[in-house]
């Protein structure tokens, strides 16, 4: 085969896994085949240029060559970029009001249908395709002219390079740049690591990555892409409606939402709205509300315009997730771990659906580069159920001596900032971290190379305790029920309880005595701690609180060595044996079990009458199981995810959340969802609850996807 053969089939296999990955979200190989085929594809090229084409893959990597160090060049729309309304009542009456409006304008009585859409947090772009190829990118800009942004819209993967099947002389697809939660934490997270800063929230990070001058800087933030629209069009035949446009984009392997639907009338209109904002906090990625467009073209262009926005279209808002509000005070926070944590104490806002008074600021280096300080206004976030952050605080220009800030709202929702006359003497100096445990005054210590400071006095420090134990008696972990906050409040506060084998010396008398506690309650903490004595090794792994252990990676050391003694026993290096266990992690389970304190307590709890099942381990045994995939959806008949889990990881299996090409079966229960569609969508093997005891009945034998 000769080098333009090979550069071809280089070329479609990169491209088919890549729509897997960045498209379907079902991987198709390993990240490590994926890496070698590319990088035989670059050697190829460089010693044949000629052979380079405007579709190759390694147009995305980001040459920082072509990086225009001025500036961006400025791009005239042909067709202009125009913004949609916003419609700011949230409520149902919000869709019906629309709908009127339309209706009143096409002088009809009839339902009208609409294409209804999420409205994405992210950044506007047009793609501009030439006889199928990408040829340039830019943003919105003013709606007339954008920023050139070809070199960094490149990086992003899931965004073809060639259309599938449409080779028009000019076709522009709008839509939305975004960055998903989970690629914004693990970003994040690396940052962190690393010491360098990180990104306020994923709309930021999706903007800001665009718009850096340096490509190689954006390739390395994983950002993704969503068309909801065209531009200019030349040598296509338009379909007679929006949702059919949708249809041929996705078709042309451009990634198109699928959380979309076409309905009729005002009511269904707000249905959608509904419905979305339930799933809203278990999207993949952010959004602030919906958009309904009216589906038919023909009446798209007979309603027309007005002040540069569409009459056929609104975005539907959900309530702000963002507010702004005053920072009164910061304190210390101390968790599980001993880490010191700053907290807002915040003047009472509502947001995300609750009044929030406390939010966090993570560790000393964020707060310092946010430029937080107490008497400030500060943003704060609230998304569902994510512990509310302060993200920022509001211009500094704003947050001056003589006013304090308060929110006007103005066209399209914008808050404008309004100054109204505080005390001076309401301001302080800039935070700095104790030296000494709020909470118990030993050390505060930051180590080498670490973020976080904290308190050394390990349970001796009463926040360290209480937070050890409600981690110990949680669901995942020991599954203690009733024993709450409050509870351990008053268990450590009196002094009753010092250590974790203190929990299981508790009796009826004492816990009886304690404020709101009946006897009825106290003798079912006391029952309920009896039951939680016979546990497995994973659990008992995790409740120990063991840094960077949580459940994954109790459940595969308990796979792995099988005895407790085992790994109390283990080096880092046969630690670092066992699937997914790094060096930092190895190194906190060696230290964990160096402490004479810690084997003290497992000591005192098997004594106490802990036990659990034990074995050689299974690090050279198969299970039958060992290497497929299941996924749990919906609700099982008899029984809970936990358990099916729990059942499906003893015989060896990896229980996924998600399902991809990789999956071997989904068992699914009543309302099963999107789950079950992809499944049924990617031919994956489905069964039922009575499919999966029958399995489980034969301990795993005879599967086969």
């Amino acid at each position: 085969m000769d080098a333009k053969q090979r550069i071809a089939q280089l070329r479609e296999e990169i491209d088919r896994h890549s729509y897997n990955y960045y498209v379907l979200d079902a991987p198709s190989i390993p990240d490590a085949e994926y890496d070698k085929l590319f990088r035989e594809l670059q050697e190829l090229e460089v010693k044949n240029p000629t052979l380079v084409t405007l579709d190759s893959p390694t147009r995305r990597v980001g040459d920082s060559a072509l990086a225009r160090r001025e500036g961006f060049e400025s791009v005239q729309h042909v067709v202009p970029m125009l913004s949609i309304h916003t419609e700011t009542d949230t409520e149902a009456s919000g869709a019906l009001n629309f709908d009127a409006r339309v209706r009143k304008e096409l002088e009809t009585s009839d339902e009208i249908e609409y294409a209804c859409e999420l409205k994405f947090d992210g950044l506007a772009i047009n793609l501009r395709y030439e006889n199928g190829f990408l040829f340039s990118a830019a943003t919105r800009g003013d709606g007339e002219t954008g920023e050139g942004v070809t070199q960094n819209i490149l990086t992003i993967k899931n965004i073809p390079l060639r259309l599938k099947g449409c080779e028009a002389p000019v076709l522009e697809v709008r839509g939305e740049v975004y960055m998903s939660r989970k690629d914004f934490n693990r970003y994040n997270e690396k940052q962190l690591e690393k010491g360098l800063p990180t990104l306020a929230n994923p709309r930021n990070g999706a903007a800001g990555t665009i718009r850096q001058l340096d490509p190689k800087l954006a390739a390395q933030r994983p950002l993704s892409f969503f068309a909801y629209g065209l531009g200019e069009v030349q040598g296509w035949t338009l379909p007679d409606t929006h949702s059919a446009i949708l249809d041929a984009l996705k078709s042309f392997d451009l990634p198109v939402c699928d959380e979309r639907t076409v309905v009729k009338g005002p009511q269904a209109l707000a249905a959608f709205h509904q419905s979305i904002a339930a799933k809203r906090d278990a999207l993949p990625f952010d959004i602030d509300g919906v958009v309904y467009k009216v589906n038919n073209l023909a009446l798209q262009k007979q309603l027309g315009f007005i002040t540069r926005e569409p009459r056929w279209a609104v975005a539907h808002k959900f309530p702000a997730e963002e507010q702004v509000t005053r920072l009164n005070d910061i304190e210390i926070q101390v968790g599980r771990t001993g880490k010191l944590t700053p907290v807002a104490k915040l003047e009472p806002v509502f947001v995300g659906g609750v009044t929030v008074t406390n939010a966090t600021l993570h560790n000393l280096f964020e707060l310092r580069r946010k430029g937080v300080r107490v008497g400030d206004q500060v943003v704060v976030r609230r998304a569902g159920d994510v512990i509310p952050e302060v993200i920022g605080r509001v211009a500094p220009s704003l947050n001056c001596s003589h006013g304090d800030i308060s929110l006007g709202v103005g066209r399209a929702d914008a808050l404008i900032p309004k100054v109204k006359h505080i005390p001076r003497s309401s301001y302080v100096h800039n935070f700095s971290m104790p030296s000494k445990c709020p909470a118990c005054g030993s050390a505060v210590v930051r180590e080498k190379g670490e973020i976080d400071y904290r308190c050394t006095g390990g349970l001796f420090c009463p926040e360290q305790r209480k937070q050890a134990l409600l981690h110990f008696s949680s669901r995942t972990a020991m599954d203690i029920e009733g024993l709450g906050d409050k509870l351990v409040d008053q268990l450590v506060d009196k002094q009753i309880i010092h250590s974790l084998p203190d929990l299981y010396r508790l009796d009826m008398a004492t816990l009886a005595n304690l404020d709101r506690m009946a006897e009825k309650s106290a003798q079912n903490i006391v029952a309920a701690l009896e039951q939680s004595k016979h546990t497995t090794l994973n659990r008992f792994l995790f409740a120990l609180g063991i840094r960077h252990v949580g459940e994954t990676t109790a459940k595969d050391l308990a796979r792995y060595f099988g005895k407790l003694d085992a790994i109390k026993q283990a080096s880092v290096e046969q630690l670092l044996n066992v699937p997914d266990v790094g060096p930092i992690v190895a190194q906190s389970i060696v230290e964990f079990f160096a402490e004479a304190h810690n084997l003290e307590v497992v000591q005192q709890l098997r004594e106490l009458g802990l036990h659990w099942e034990e074995n050689d381990g299974t690090a050279n045994l198969v299970l039958p199981l060992t290497g497929k995939t299941f996924v749990l959806t919906g609700t099982l008949p008899t029984m809970s995810r936990d358990e099916a889990k729990a059942k499906l990881e003893a015989l060896g299996a990896k229980v996924a959340g998600s399902v991809s090409k990789k999956t071997d079966c989904v068992v699914a229960g009543a309302e099963a969802g999107s789950k079950l569609e992809k499944a049924q969508a990617l031919n994956v093997l489905v069964w039922d609850e009575a499919a999966l005891q029958a399995l489980l009945a034969n301990n795993g034998e005879g599967f086969a996807a």
